[in-house]
Protein backbone atom coordinates (compact mmCIF):
# COMPACT_ATOMS: atom_id res chain seq x y z
CA UNK A 1 0.00 0.00 0.00
CA UNK A 2 1.42 3.03 -1.01
CA UNK A 3 1.01 6.32 1.61
CA UNK A 4 -1.71 7.76 -0.95
CA UNK A 5 -3.51 4.54 -0.53
CA UNK A 6 -3.26 5.22 3.42
CA UNK A 7 -4.36 8.57 3.31
CA UNK A 8 -7.66 7.65 0.42
CA UNK A 9 -9.14 4.63 2.99
CA UNK A 10 -8.63 7.26 5.90
CA UNK A 11 -10.67 9.58 4.47
CA UNK A 12 -13.02 7.50 3.15
CA UNK A 13 -13.57 5.69 6.86
CA UNK A 14 -13.22 9.66 8.50
CA UNK A 15 -14.25 12.23 6.57
CA UNK A 16 -12.20 14.99 5.38
CA UNK A 17 -8.77 15.04 6.55
CA UNK A 18 -7.46 18.23 8.54
CA UNK A 19 -4.14 19.95 6.64
CA UNK A 20 -1.52 19.64 9.30
CA UNK A 21 -2.67 16.05 10.06
CA UNK A 22 -2.19 15.51 6.53
CA UNK A 23 1.03 17.25 6.71
CA UNK A 24 2.02 15.07 9.88
CA UNK A 25 1.10 11.89 7.82
CA UNK A 26 3.11 12.87 4.70
CA UNK A 27 6.17 13.59 6.72
CA UNK A 28 6.34 10.99 9.80
CA UNK A 29 4.48 8.01 8.55
CA UNK A 30 6.65 5.41 10.29
CA UNK A 31 7.46 3.38 7.45
CA UNK A 32 5.78 5.61 4.30
CA UNK A 33 6.44 8.85 5.53
CA UNK A 34 8.79 11.40 3.80
CA UNK A 35 11.28 11.75 6.53
CA UNK A 36 11.04 7.75 7.40
CA UNK A 37 11.48 6.77 3.97
CA UNK A 38 13.11 9.42 1.84
CA UNK A 39 16.71 10.70 1.34
CA UNK A 40 15.83 15.15 1.75
CA UNK A 41 19.59 16.65 1.73
CA UNK A 42 21.70 17.48 -0.43
CA UNK A 43 22.20 17.48 -4.55
CA UNK A 44 21.33 13.75 -4.37
CA UNK A 45 17.77 14.92 -2.05
CA UNK A 46 15.10 16.97 -2.86
CA UNK A 47 16.12 20.03 -1.73
CA UNK A 48 19.31 22.28 0.04
CA UNK A 49 19.37 23.78 2.20
CA UNK A 50 21.81 27.40 3.59
CA UNK A 51 25.04 24.47 5.48
CA UNK A 52 24.77 22.63 2.45
CA UNK A 53 25.47 25.53 -0.21
CA UNK A 54 28.71 26.79 1.82
CA UNK A 55 30.70 26.62 4.67
CA UNK A 56 30.23 30.35 5.33
CA UNK A 57 26.70 30.01 6.79
CA UNK A 58 27.85 27.72 9.64
CA UNK A 59 31.12 29.10 10.40
CA UNK A 60 29.28 32.61 10.78
CA UNK A 61 26.35 31.41 12.62
CA UNK A 62 28.83 29.63 15.24
CA UNK A 63 30.58 32.98 15.59
CA UNK A 64 27.42 35.07 16.19
CA UNK A 65 26.52 32.25 18.88
CA UNK A 66 29.96 32.56 20.49
CA UNK A 67 30.27 36.04 20.35
CA UNK A 68 26.58 36.13 22.38
CA UNK A 69 27.95 33.85 24.95
CA UNK A 70 30.72 36.01 25.35
CA UNK A 71 28.48 39.04 25.72
CA UNK A 72 26.62 37.37 28.77
CA UNK A 73 29.90 36.33 30.79
CA UNK A 74 31.19 32.99 28.69
CA UNK A 75 29.16 30.96 31.12
CA UNK A 76 30.45 27.52 31.63
CA UNK A 77 28.80 25.01 30.87
CA UNK A 78 26.56 25.72 28.96
CA UNK A 79 24.18 23.68 26.45
CA UNK A 80 24.98 24.23 22.45
CA UNK A 81 21.71 23.00 20.70
CA UNK A 82 20.41 22.73 17.11
CA UNK A 83 17.04 21.84 16.55
CA UNK A 84 16.10 19.45 12.72
CA UNK A 85 19.80 19.03 12.49
CA UNK A 86 19.64 17.74 8.93
CA UNK A 87 23.25 15.45 8.12
CA UNK A 88 24.71 17.65 10.80
CA UNK A 89 26.57 20.05 8.12
CA UNK A 90 25.67 23.32 10.19
CA UNK A 91 26.95 22.05 13.23
CA UNK A 92 29.92 20.84 11.63
CA UNK A 93 30.69 24.17 10.46
CA UNK A 94 29.58 25.91 13.54
CA UNK A 95 32.11 23.64 15.60
CA UNK A 96 35.36 24.37 13.35
CA UNK A 97 34.99 28.46 13.25
CA UNK A 98 33.96 28.88 17.26
CA UNK A 99 37.63 26.82 17.85
CA UNK A 100 38.88 30.58 17.29
CA UNK A 101 36.49 31.50 20.69
CA UNK A 102 38.98 30.63 23.42
CA UNK A 103 36.89 28.44 25.90
CA UNK A 104 33.74 27.92 23.98
CA UNK A 105 33.97 24.77 22.91
CA UNK A 106 35.63 23.50 26.21
CA UNK A 107 32.35 24.81 28.39
CA UNK A 108 29.90 23.52 25.36
CA UNK A 109 27.87 20.63 25.45
CA UNK A 110 26.48 19.80 22.04
CA UNK A 111 22.88 18.57 22.04
CA UNK A 112 21.16 17.64 18.63
CA UNK A 113 17.11 17.73 18.65
CA UNK A 114 16.33 14.73 16.60
CA UNK A 115 14.56 11.92 16.53
CA UNK A 116 15.17 10.10 13.75
CA UNK A 117 17.63 6.93 14.09
CA UNK A 118 18.76 6.83 10.49
CA UNK A 119 19.66 11.28 10.67
CA UNK A 120 21.34 10.70 13.97
CA UNK A 121 23.47 7.93 12.72
CA UNK A 122 24.58 10.23 9.34
CA UNK A 123 24.80 13.41 12.52
CA UNK A 124 27.34 11.43 14.34
CA UNK A 125 29.53 10.48 10.97
CA UNK A 126 29.58 14.11 10.41
CA UNK A 127 30.73 15.54 13.61
CA UNK A 128 32.84 12.80 14.67
CA UNK A 129 34.99 12.55 16.98
CA UNK A 130 33.38 16.18 18.49
CA UNK A 131 30.67 14.43 21.62
CA UNK A 132 27.33 14.88 20.53
CA UNK A 133 24.47 14.05 22.89
CA UNK A 134 20.59 13.72 20.96
CA UNK A 135 17.43 14.38 22.79
CA UNK A 136 13.65 13.92 21.43
CA UNK A 137 12.80 17.26 23.11
CA UNK A 138 13.58 20.32 24.19
CA UNK A 139 12.08 20.05 27.27
CA UNK A 140 14.33 17.36 28.16
CA UNK A 141 17.76 20.10 27.43
CA UNK A 142 19.80 19.86 30.68
CA UNK A 143 19.55 23.17 33.26
CA UNK A 144 21.79 25.84 32.24
CA UNK A 145 22.02 28.58 29.67
CA UNK A 146 21.12 27.29 26.36
CA UNK A 147 22.81 28.92 22.72
CA UNK A 148 20.15 27.39 19.59
CA UNK A 149 20.19 27.21 16.16
CA UNK A 150 17.35 26.40 14.09
CA UNK A 151 18.22 26.56 10.64
CA UNK A 152 14.88 25.50 7.96
CA UNK A 153 12.96 24.08 11.05
CA UNK A 154 9.92 25.79 12.06
CA UNK A 155 8.54 25.10 8.01
CA UNK A 156 8.74 21.90 8.49
CA UNK A 157 5.90 22.17 11.43
CA UNK A 158 2.46 20.96 10.15
CA UNK A 159 0.08 23.82 9.56
CA UNK A 160 -3.62 25.02 9.46
CA UNK A 161 -5.10 26.99 6.79
CA UNK A 162 -8.31 29.35 7.29
CA UNK A 163 -10.13 31.11 4.98
CA UNK A 164 -12.18 34.70 6.00
CA UNK A 165 -15.76 34.57 5.37
CA UNK A 166 -17.20 37.68 7.11
CA UNK A 167 -16.50 37.37 10.64
CA UNK A 168 -15.91 33.88 10.77
CA UNK A 169 -13.82 31.26 9.67
CA UNK A 170 -13.55 27.82 6.82
CA UNK A 171 -10.93 25.46 7.21
CA UNK A 172 -9.25 24.02 4.57
CA UNK A 173 -9.31 20.13 4.39
CA UNK A 174 -8.38 17.03 2.51
CA UNK A 175 -10.63 15.33 0.87
CA UNK A 176 -11.18 12.97 -2.23
CA UNK A 177 -12.52 12.99 -5.93
CA UNK A 178 -12.98 10.07 -7.92
CA UNK A 179 -9.69 8.67 -5.93
CA UNK A 180 -7.61 12.20 -6.38
CA UNK A 181 -6.89 14.45 -2.88
CA UNK A 182 -8.68 17.65 -3.48
CA UNK A 183 -8.50 20.71 -0.95
CA UNK A 184 -11.44 21.77 0.42
CA UNK A 185 -13.68 24.14 2.83
CA UNK A 186 -14.97 23.14 6.24
CA UNK A 187 -17.94 25.04 7.14
CA UNK A 188 -17.90 29.10 8.58
CA UNK A 189 -17.42 29.22 11.77
CA UNK A 190 -15.71 31.86 14.51
CA UNK A 191 -12.09 31.02 15.55
CA UNK A 192 -11.00 32.90 18.93
CA UNK A 193 -7.59 32.67 18.16
CA UNK A 194 -7.76 34.50 15.09
CA UNK A 195 -9.93 37.51 16.45
CA UNK A 196 -7.20 39.93 15.71
CA UNK A 197 -6.99 39.09 12.16
CA UNK A 198 -10.52 40.35 11.41
CA UNK A 199 -8.44 43.67 11.52
CA UNK A 200 -5.96 43.05 8.41
CA UNK A 201 -7.98 40.89 6.86
CA UNK A 202 -10.70 40.95 3.96
CA UNK A 203 -13.20 37.82 2.76
CA UNK A 204 -11.36 35.05 0.92
CA UNK A 205 -7.73 35.93 2.17
CA UNK A 206 -5.92 32.57 3.66
CA UNK A 207 -3.92 32.54 7.14
CA UNK A 208 -1.72 30.04 8.57
CA UNK A 209 -1.39 28.75 11.85
CA UNK A 210 0.82 25.97 13.25
CA UNK A 211 -0.15 24.76 16.26
CA UNK A 212 3.65 23.16 17.38
CA UNK A 213 5.88 26.28 16.63
CA UNK A 214 4.10 28.42 19.58
CA UNK A 215 5.07 25.95 22.70
CA UNK A 216 8.50 25.34 20.92
CA UNK A 217 9.06 29.17 20.90
CA UNK A 218 8.11 29.09 24.44
CA UNK A 219 10.20 26.36 25.39
CA UNK A 220 13.10 28.01 24.09
CA UNK A 221 12.46 30.81 25.65
CA UNK A 222 11.72 29.69 29.20
CA UNK A 223 15.13 28.04 29.63
CA UNK A 224 16.93 31.15 28.01
CA UNK A 225 15.11 33.87 30.30
CA UNK A 226 15.50 31.09 33.36
CA UNK A 227 19.11 30.73 32.67
CA UNK A 228 20.71 33.11 29.56
CA UNK A 229 21.76 32.12 26.21
CA UNK A 230 20.02 33.17 22.81
CA UNK A 231 18.33 31.19 20.28
CA UNK A 232 18.70 32.28 15.91
CA UNK A 233 15.96 31.31 13.81
CA UNK A 234 16.86 31.24 10.14
CA UNK A 235 13.47 30.28 8.05
CA UNK A 236 12.02 31.45 5.05
CA UNK A 237 8.79 33.54 6.25
CA UNK A 238 7.79 36.66 7.41
CA UNK A 239 6.37 39.20 10.87
CA UNK A 240 2.84 37.75 9.79
CA UNK A 241 1.61 35.11 7.68
CA UNK A 242 -0.99 35.81 4.75
CA UNK A 243 -1.49 33.74 1.76
CA UNK A 244 -1.40 29.94 0.83
CA UNK A 245 2.57 29.16 1.46
CA UNK A 246 2.40 25.46 1.61
CA UNK A 247 4.74 23.87 -1.05
CA UNK A 248 6.22 20.60 -1.88
CA UNK A 249 9.50 20.03 -3.40
CA UNK A 250 10.48 16.95 -5.46
CA UNK A 251 13.91 16.06 -6.47
CA UNK A 252 14.10 20.33 -6.31
CA UNK A 253 11.07 21.25 -8.28
CA UNK A 254 8.03 22.11 -7.25
CA UNK A 255 4.99 19.86 -7.11
CA UNK A 256 1.78 19.67 -6.19
CA UNK A 257 1.67 19.06 -2.18
CA UNK A 258 -1.36 16.24 -3.03
CA UNK A 259 0.32 14.55 -5.94
CA UNK A 260 3.19 12.69 -3.92
CA UNK A 261 2.15 12.07 -0.52
CA UNK A 262 5.57 10.57 1.87
CA UNK A 263 7.33 10.99 -1.74
CA UNK A 264 8.03 15.19 -1.25
CA UNK A 265 9.09 17.38 1.04
CA UNK A 266 5.93 19.90 2.17
CA UNK A 267 6.44 22.76 4.14
CA UNK A 268 5.00 26.64 4.67
CA UNK A 269 6.88 30.05 5.38
CA UNK A 270 6.88 31.13 8.99
CA UNK A 271 5.17 33.08 10.86
CA UNK A 272 7.82 34.92 12.81
CA UNK A 273 5.28 36.90 14.81
CA UNK A 274 3.17 34.07 16.36
CA UNK A 275 7.09 32.98 17.51
CA UNK A 276 7.69 36.34 18.85
CA UNK A 277 5.00 36.53 21.21
CA UNK A 278 4.85 33.16 22.21
CA UNK A 279 8.40 33.79 23.45
CA UNK A 280 6.97 36.05 26.12
CA UNK A 281 9.47 35.40 28.92
CA UNK A 282 12.32 36.85 26.51
CA UNK A 283 13.20 39.62 24.03
CA UNK A 284 13.27 39.38 20.49
CA UNK A 285 15.31 40.66 17.46
CA UNK A 286 13.66 42.94 14.64
CA UNK A 287 13.40 40.13 12.17
CA UNK A 288 16.31 40.30 9.69
CA UNK A 289 16.52 39.61 6.18
CA UNK A 290 19.23 36.70 5.41
CA UNK A 291 21.39 38.19 3.25
CA UNK A 292 21.61 41.55 5.44
CA UNK A 293 22.50 39.79 8.47
CA UNK A 294 25.37 36.85 6.81
CA UNK A 295 26.74 40.62 5.00
CA UNK A 296 26.69 42.63 8.60
CA UNK A 297 28.64 39.47 9.80
CA UNK A 298 31.27 39.75 7.10
CA UNK A 299 30.21 37.08 4.85
CA UNK A 300 32.22 39.06 1.76
CA UNK A 301 35.06 39.60 3.58
CA UNK A 302 35.34 35.74 4.18
CA UNK A 303 34.28 35.32 0.83
CA UNK A 304 37.36 36.82 -0.73
CA UNK A 305 39.19 35.06 1.84
CA UNK A 306 37.90 31.30 0.58
CA UNK A 307 38.28 32.48 -2.75
CA UNK A 308 42.19 33.12 -2.81
CA UNK A 309 43.06 29.29 -2.41
CA UNK A 310 40.46 28.39 -5.14
CA UNK A 311 39.94 28.84 -9.43
CA UNK A 312 38.46 27.31 -12.31
CA UNK A 313 35.20 25.68 -11.70
CA UNK A 314 35.52 25.40 -7.73
CA UNK A 315 35.94 29.43 -7.42
CA UNK A 316 32.82 29.51 -9.76
CA UNK A 317 30.33 27.63 -7.40
CA UNK A 318 31.85 29.84 -4.37
CA UNK A 319 30.75 32.47 -6.40
CA UNK A 320 27.35 31.49 -6.66
CA UNK A 321 27.01 30.22 -3.56
CA UNK A 322 27.81 33.54 -1.91
CA UNK A 323 25.18 34.78 -4.30
CA UNK A 324 22.70 32.43 -3.26
CA UNK A 325 23.07 33.14 0.20
CA UNK A 326 22.63 36.90 0.37
CA UNK A 327 21.18 38.23 -2.70
CA UNK A 328 17.73 39.38 -2.90
CA UNK A 329 15.97 37.42 -5.87
CA UNK A 330 18.05 34.35 -4.38
CA UNK A 331 17.47 33.29 -0.27
CA UNK A 332 19.02 37.17 0.70
CA UNK A 333 15.32 38.39 1.08
CA UNK A 334 12.55 35.16 1.13
CA UNK A 335 14.66 33.78 4.49
CA UNK A 336 14.59 35.73 7.88
CA UNK A 337 16.43 35.62 10.95
CA UNK A 338 15.27 36.43 14.43
CA UNK A 339 17.31 35.79 18.10
CA UNK A 340 15.26 35.33 20.97
CA UNK A 341 17.63 36.64 24.26
CA UNK A 342 17.12 37.70 27.52
CA UNK A 343 14.81 40.77 28.65
CA UNK A 344 17.30 43.36 29.17
CA UNK A 345 20.50 41.87 26.81
CA UNK A 346 21.43 42.37 23.27
CA UNK A 347 20.82 40.99 20.35
CA UNK A 348 23.41 38.70 18.72
CA UNK A 349 25.50 39.97 16.41
CA UNK A 350 24.13 40.89 12.82
CA UNK A 351 20.74 41.73 14.60
CA UNK A 352 18.50 44.94 16.34
CA UNK A 353 16.39 44.84 19.08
Amino acid sequence: MTLKDHILARIAAEGPMRLDDYMSTCLLHPTLGYYTSQTPFGQSGDFVTAPEISQMFGELIGLALAQAWLDQGAPNPFTLAELGPGRGTLMADLLRAARQVPGFLDAAEVILIEASPALQSVQQETLNPHPVRWLDSIADLPEQPLFLIANEFFDALPIRQFQRAGPNWRERNIGTEGGTLTMGLGPAQPCPGLSFRLDDTKDGDLVETCPAAGPIAEQIASCIAARGGAALIVDYGDWRSLGDTLQAVQNHESVDPLSSPGLADLTAHVDFEALAMAASGCAYSRVTAQGVFLERLGITQRAQQLAGALSGSALENHIAAHRRLTHPAEMGNLFKVMALFPKGGTPPPGLDP
